[in-house]
């Protein structure tokens, strides 16, 4: 069987979960069948094939489900590993690498949701916790043109999918993002430069949308 038959994503355009792996399987050269999910009105097969979670992504190879996104682009590594390592070889940067990604994964999206779900002192106190966490990344940049050093990797893959949500962040923060963090905005510039990572990502204000959508139903306005 051809590649494209043996993959399926179970899909989200504004997901940044999804991204990563969208962006994994284009790194890799990948051909795969995407398939957008509802998830106000789950697909059979999204519950067949992730019935602990239930959410997406869901990399079908095969017939077998990979889900969690992170778990997902260590297998898409490990099967495709004779074309563009996304993972570092050395023992001691793959455990960095890792670290980072696991950080990105406990603070980013949960306290930008935080941000966008609630109002008053708790999104104030939100913004702030995000707005120390970007710190904190573009420390670990530093003069870095990556993440991971020289090239696109790991941990890069793990954040530029939540370059979509930058917007979401400064209008319903009140901050700037390129103001307060200038090297991680240049970081994101050139991961844009990147056809797997610009083809992957959704546009800015259509996350915005998306999330406004989200704060009606919360009852967050």
């Amino acid at each position: 069987m051809a590649e494209a038959e043996e993959l399926l994503l179970l899909d989200l355009l504004p997901s940044p979960f999804a991204a990563r792996v969208r962006i994994a399987l284009a790194e890799k050269g990948l051909n795969y069948e995407s398939r957008e999910e509802d998830l106000s009105n789950k697909s059979s097969l999204l519950l067949k094939m992730n019935p602990v979670h239930k959410q997406i992504p869901v990399l079908i190879h095969n017939g077998r489900p990979i889900c969690e996104s992170m778990v997902i682009v260590q297998y898409i590594d490990e099967v495709w590993n004779h074309k563009s390592p996304l993972l570092p070889s050395d023992p001691y940067r793959r455990a960095h690498a890792r670290f980072w990604a696991d950080y990105i994964d406990k603070k980013i999206y949960p306290i930008g949701r935080m941000l966008w779900a609630s109002k008053g002192e708790v999104k104030e106190a939100s913004k702030k916790d995000l707005i120390e966490c970007f710190k904190i990344l573009e420390g670990e940049l530093g003069d870095k043109p990556y993440l991971g050093g020289e090239s696109f990797g790991y941990i890069d893959l793990a954040l530029i999918p939540f370059y979509s949500f930058f917007y979401t962040f400064e209008t319903l923060g009140n901050f700037s993002v390129v103001v307060e963090f200038p090297k991680l905005i240049d970081w994101a510039q050139r991961c844009l430069l990147k056809e797997s990572v610009s083809k992957s990502l959704c546009d800015q204000r259509n996350v915005y949308e998306a999330v406004l959508e989200i704060r009606k139903k919360l009852g967050a306005e």
